[in-house]
């Protein structure tokens, strides 16, 4: 078996190539360790990153990795590769999202019962941005599609897993769309640039390894 540092330099080089979020399972696998032995690699590697203040973090989310550029050097990053800022995502896209990640997996039906209003066009917005996506189908007569957050929407809004999402509030007498919405206030209030952010990072190759 390979050393300690081989091993770190190893998983380091996997998630360098892989460009995308990889399941821990996966990578111990790959270097036929247990999950316990692989979990400390990923410490360590992470540690090592932080330690020497690399321009490249290890990010954990919800049980996949994956490498990328520290948050603060996207702006020197766009001017290389000369990436152009889109438009950010508009209230009612923040809104689906919102009813999505508190609620999922959900159906389009059930996010326009929240919202009130058809929400076809931001859902398929929201899909090609890579925040949401596919989970299957209900069983039901139609089989309806359902729906869920993915690991960018996690990277986007620096969450670890979802049970990073603020909680909602429980004293507020509105319905659950203003709940869901003043949730995602909070969420936007930690970064003035938050829709701007997901648009640059959802760029294909702009902050990935």
């Amino acid at each position: 078996m390979p050393n300690a540092k081989q091993l770190q330099s190893t998983v380091e080089a996997i998630l360098f190539s892989a460009g995308e979020p990889v399941e821990l399972y996966r990578l111990a696998q790959a270097l036929e360790i247990d999950n316990d032995l692989c979990q400390q690699v990923l410490s360590n590697l992470s540690a090592e990153l932080d330690e020497r203040e690399s321009g490249i973090c290890l990010l954990n989310l919800s049980g996949k990795y994956q490498l990328c550029s520290r948050e603060q050097y996207a702006e020197y990053i766009r001017r290389v590769l000369e990436v152009k800022k889109n438009t950010p995502l508009s209230q009612a896209a923040f809104e689906v999202l919102a009813v999505i990640a508190y609620n999922q997996p959900v159906t389009k039906a059930f996010i326009e019962q929240v919202r009130g209003v058809d929400c076809s066009g931001v859902i398929t917005t929201l899909c090609q941005k890579k925040l949401i996506e596919e989970k299957g189908r209900l069983e039901l007569p139609g089989r309806p599609l359902i729906y869920g957050t993915t690991p960018d929407f996690l990277r986007c809004f620096s969450f670890s897993s979802l049970s990073d999402l603020p909680e909602l509030p429980k004293d507020e007498e509105t319905d659950r769309q203003l709940t869901l919405e003043s949730a995602f206030e909070k969420i936007e209030s930690d970064s003035e640039e938050t829709s701007e952010e997901i648009n640059e990072q959802t760029e294909e190759s702009v902050t990935e390894e």
